[in-house]
């Protein structure tokens, strides 16, 4: 395969880059979250998710080859790991409530910001780093695991926690100054 051709594969289109950049970015705020407090994290989010939300919508659809290139890198351990980080940052603002679409008796369900976030985070983080192998059939792959995990999995944590973001953010019972333009 050419040098052309290859560069006109899915998995090296604008969109895939594009997200991959975001999702690093994401990861790598996300591992240094311990480094800020709660008002920078939650600025932070309500920038990021919604690019990360709109990067996933628009990935180009791709089939992998070979479905024995998936990997999974995030450990339980790191996970629980992440969790308790977060949400040790976080303290009492950590839980929120949420209404699911499917949920026939229409109840609020109590969710976790660092649950969520965590959740988020490994599937991002697994994408990066197999998309980062230098196998075209890794690549694929991540491509094509991120895109069904964002229909079934971390897109709607997105949305979710970005309502949670956004009330914050400005709602009439935020503790929060006024929004400033020169803060985007």
């Amino acid at each position: 395969m050419e040098k052309k051709d290859v560069l006109k594969e899915a998995v090296y289109s604008p969109f895939v880059l594009e997200f991959l950049a975001v999702a690093q970015k994401f990861c790598l705020f996300v591992e240094e979250i311990d480094k800020y407090d709660k008002s920078q994290i939650f600025d932070y989010l309500h920038k990021a998710l919604p690019l990360l939300y709109v990067r996933g919508s628009v990935l180009p659809k791709v089939v992998p080859d070979n479905y024995d290139a998936n990997e999974k890198y995030v450990t339980e351990e790191q996970w629980q790991n992440m969790f308790n980080t977060i949400r040790e940052v976080l303290k009492k603002d950590d839980e929120y409530w949420f209404l699911e679409n499917d949920n026939p008796l229409n109840e609020t369900i109590k969710g976790s910001i660092s649950e969520s976030l965590t959740d988020i985070y490994q599937d991002i983080k697994d994408f990066v780093l197999l998309y980062q192998k230098p196998i075209r059939d890794a690549k694929k792959i991540a491509v094509w695991e991120i895109q069904k995990l964002f229909k079934s999995h971390w897109g709607f944590r997105a949305v979710n926690l970005l309502k949670v973001m956004h009330y914050d953010l400005f709602s009439e019972n935020s503790n929060r100054n006024t929004f400033d333009l020169q803060d985007v």
